[in-house]
């Protein structure tokens, strides 16, 4: 049966849900706030420079990533541009210098990134008890304490963390926010030993697993991808279109208020794919008999989203002394240095910068330092200059500049996040037809986005 759905949110997640809803023969409207549709997702073409303004790679875990880039229908198959090799040697800050990352629990053993003592730590990784499932929730700082030790957190998972979530270890929970590693010990007993059979499994099954998934943009960068979503569309595209209220009709269909006013439109099913500080603003006036007006999913504006900032800078290749060979560089609290981390931007893909030129990419702000990523632009730029040139020998000013803030930037997935992932399940099983789906609840990389997309496409399209 035909059904008309709606898609409120036009991020990668709801673009994907929208595509794989109108590929299924359904007819599907899309609504979404800003201007142009692709969330954080921003590529800036300017005078032979290519800039990211939010993720710069897209990480092929899963089948799904791979169908959607390949799905004829869009017609970006021949765009794709995959990273390169360069894209497995990442580096760690180290005494203030770019110091190689192992890619194995063996090459740490080997390295100089930590001691001796911090090696037989790891060492004795696989003979640590694990933690009762019973046992109180644990954040990500203090599973790795007690795995691993303190110099494996200030030079291995807080740098980790700050560069994919732009988080603090000591806030985010292992359970929610690192599923996966939390897995590991409850299965495994080890980290170590569920890694290694795990990845047997993995490559038994077909599967691909994380550390040989290929990283990858294309040639005009991410928003290839969305751009190439949102053109599908054909007109069902509703931009500058923020949704205020759900209303439920007698017949049990849906209608939608925007800021632009009631859409006359009845919707069979509603998908919300909006960051939780959306979620949490958004009114249910029929939400049930006598209850009026209410905010059922306002308890989701205590997700923290912490402001992060982009900031991409050009250089004359002679400016630089450092040979930028990898993909980039963790910066570690402990090295008290003012950006999260830099990406070798022009290294991973070509075009990316001009004939003899580079290009990095630096993040400012995150959860270890918020109020450095609202500082005016010149502020961000002077913060970030200072920092390439103490630690990749660079002289001289850019000569191309483009920073990008976004003041609530990737949620938190901190100790308690249950009760916000338990208020997400009551409110869907509570409201017949409304699905839930993004970075607040199934993973905040943007290949969790794209499958939470295509998960959700499916929920709506079972049989009722």
């Amino acid at each position: 049966m035909k059904k008309k759905v709606v898609v409120i949110g036009g991020g990668i997640t709801g673009l994907t849900a929208a595509f794989r809803l109108k590929q299924a023969g359904h007819e599907v409207t899309l609504f979404e706030a800003g201007d142009v549709a692709g969330g954080v997702i921003r590529s800036v073409e300017r005078d032979g420079w290519l800039a990211e303004c939010g993720p710069n790679t897209m990480l092929e875990t899963s089948a799904a990533i791979t169908r959607l880039v390949e799905d004829e229908d869009l017609g970006i198959a021949d765009r794709r541009r995959d990273a390169s090799p360069l894209g497995g040697t990442r580096f760690i800050l180290k005494k203030g210098k770019p110091m190689m990352l192992p890619s194995s629990a063996a090459g740490f053993l080997k390295t100089e990134l930590v001691s001796l003592s911090a090696k037989l730590a790891l060492a004795a990784e696989p003979f640590r008890s694990r933690l009762s499932p019973d046992a109180a929730e644990e954040s990500l700082a203090d599973f790795v304490r007690r795995r691993l030790g303190q110099e494996f957190l200030d030079y291995a998972i807080n740098p980790f963390v700050a560069g994919v979530y732009a988080g603090d270890p000591e806030n985010l929970s292992v359970k929610f926010g690192f599923p996966k590693l939390y897995a590991l010990e409850q299965k495994y007993g080890s980290m170590i030993k569920g890694q290694i059979l795990g990845a047997r499994q993995r490559r038994k099954e077909g599967r691909v697993t994380k550390d040989r998934a290929k990283q990858l943009s294309f040639d005009g960068g991410l928003q290839v991808l969305t751009d190439a979503l949102a053109n599908n569309l054909q007109g069902r595209l509703r931009l500058g279109n923020e949704v205020t209220s759900i209303g439920e009709t007698e017949d049990g269909r849906w209608s939608i208020q925007s800021n632009k006013g009631v859409v006359v439109d009845f919707f069979d099913d509603v998908i919300l794919a909006l960051p939780a500080h959306r979620l949490a603003t958004l009114i249910f006036p029929y939400s049930g008999e006598g209850k009026g007006a209410e905010q059922p999913l306002k308890a989701l504006a205590e997700i923290v989203y912490p402001p992060v900032s982009s900031v991409v800078l050009g250089f004359r290749r002679e400016q630089v002394e450092h040979s930028l060979n990898g993909f980039g560089t963790l910066n570690p609290e402990v090295e008290k240095v003012s950006t999260l981390g830099t990406l070798f931007t022009s290294s991973l893909f070509p075009e990316r910068a001009p004939e003899d030129h580079v290009l990095l990419t630096t993040y400012v702000g995150g959860a270890r330092s918020p109020e450095l990523a609202l500082r005016p632009e010149g502020e961000r730029v002077e913060l970030v200059l200072k920092d390439l040139a103490a630690i990749y020998g660079i002289k001289g000013d850019p000569v191309f500049q483009h920073s990008f803030l976004y003041k609530k930037a990737i949620p938190q997935y901190e100790v308690g996040y249950g009760k916000f992932l338990q208020t997400m399940e009551d409110f869907e099983a509570g409201h017949t037809g409304i699905y839930l789906a993004g970075h607040c609840r199934d993973g905040i990389s943007l290949a969790d986005s794209i499958v939470s997309g295509e998960k959700v496409a499916k929920k709506v399209l079972q049989p009722s």
